[in-house]
């Protein structure tokens, strides 16, 4: 079952269990998701603005091309889960656990993702432009067309993780943990010639 275009404003859902449900532009703005478990469903094109998520669990759910504008996802665990073309806004992520998540075209730009883990993750294509990622785990994640003008990675780890050369001459990346590789192409991204 679909539901299309449900109005969910400022409804109390916390401590549920949803399995298998799709979810279609509905509204989620101000709604207490708080505790609320899913496991294998889908959400495209909803609104969480300013929606309290705080201690939930997601498991093999996909949330595409929503907007989590204030959204407070502190606590929160996501595992197996897609966030697509997502958009974050000014959301709170402190002790935020994502585990073999996908994160391609998502928009985290101008967030407070200092010390988040983000180890492994695909992060394709995502805008961190003026990210606030000091101190995060970023080992082995896929950073590949990520934009990263701007992003403070100050005492970030990057050992493993995959960027271009675009991403490379965007970043800023003095304080920050790397592999030799990434320090090899940090270098020949900003015209040095290796011999």
């Amino acid at each position: 079952m679909i539901e299309t275009a449900e109005d969910y404003r400022e409804a109390v859902l916390s401590q549920q269990w949803w399995e298998k449900r799709s979810f279609v532009g509905c509204d989620f703005t101000e709604a207490d998701l708080r505790g609320l478990r899913t496991q294998g469903c889908t959400f495209d094109q909803c609104d969480f603005t300013k929606t309290d998520f705080e201690g939930s669990r997601h498991e093999a759910s996909a949330f595409r091309s929503c907007t989590f504008d204030r959204s407070v996802l502190a606590g929160t665990r996501w595992s197996s889960c897609s966030m697509l073309g997502s958009s974050f806004v000014d959301c709170r992520f402190q002790k935020i656990a994502f585990t073999e998540c996908d994160l391609p075209l998502v928009s985290l730009s101008r967030n407070r993702l200092s010390k988040v883990d983000f180890s492994g993750l695909r992060l394709r294509e995502a805008n961190l432009t003026e990210a606030d990622l000091t101190g995060a785990d970023l080992r082995g994640a896929d950073l590949t067309g990520a934009r990263l003008a701007g992003a403070k990675l100050d005492g970030a780890d990057l050992r493993g993780a995959r960027i271009d050369a675009n991403g490379l001459v965007q970043a800023n990346l003095s304080g920050v943990h790397v592999d030799t590789e990434t320090a090899v192409a940090y270098a020949a991204a900003h015209g040095l010639v290796i011999h």
